[in-house]
């Protein structure tokens, strides 16, 4: 379903739910040219909404300012959708998911060696196949929540094929992409998480 988000808010509330991070991170964040992106992000900063970091670790931030008006303009989508009801009972199930997604990210970066716990270097491409397995049948479940996240808020359409291209990218080598990069499966689900507290206006 494609997103009816304007792209201001979208940019904006992507922002909010990556936090302080670059030009690049936020195009495949939200799907857009980094072009429209970088036009999105300049006229909020002229609102006074965002702010940019320039030096070595330059970044786009929300401003506190910025940070309020997304929390008012994202309950105003939720209210005008009216699938409240239905993004939080897509919430619970996420919920569900959860505890599995961290169990497997401690698995890919740890794994037990002589009845010690160390750090897992990869070494065991057998062990790094079962554990990748399991990050596969997770994302073949997350899939379905997805769905209907994205029947409530097309935006939330954008998470999923985000989720599989982490996880072909560890098919295809890039072993960073299942926790280890602001691309992988674990940062891309951490956003999800994120955006869907922001949009309930839950906190942490």
């Amino acid at each position: 379903m494609a997103t009816t988000t304007p792209l201001d808010l979208l940019v904006l509330h992507t922002l909010r739910c990556t936090g302080h991070t670059d030009l690049g991170r936020l195009a495949a964040a939200t799907g857009l040219p980094p072009a429209t992106v970088e036009s999105e992000l300049l006229d909020l900063a002229a609102a006074g909404l965002v702010v940019h970091a320039t030096g070595p670790f330059a970044s786009w931030g929300l401003s506190a300012r910025g940070r309020a008006a997304d929390a008012d303009r994202i309950a105003a989508e939720l209210a005008a959708a009216g699938t409240g009801p239905a993004l939080t009972a897509a919430l619970d199930r996420f919920l569900e998911l959860n505890p599995e997604l961290l169990d497997l990210c401690t698995a890919w970066q740890l794994r037990g060696a002589g009845g010690a716990t160390v750090v897992n270097d990869h070494s065991d491409p057998e062990y790094d196949a079962r554990v990748l397995d399991r990050f596969v049948d997770l994302d073949r479940r997350a899939a379905v929540v997805c769905e209907e996240l994205t029947a409530a808020l097309g935006r939330f359409g954008r998470y999923r094929p985000r989720l599989a291209l982490a996880l072909r990218r560890v098919r295809a080598g890039d072993l960073r992409e299942a926790t280890d990069s602001t691309t992988s499966f674990h940062t891309v689900w951490a956003e999800l998480h994120e955006d869907l507290l922001t949009t309930l206006g839950i906190p942490r």
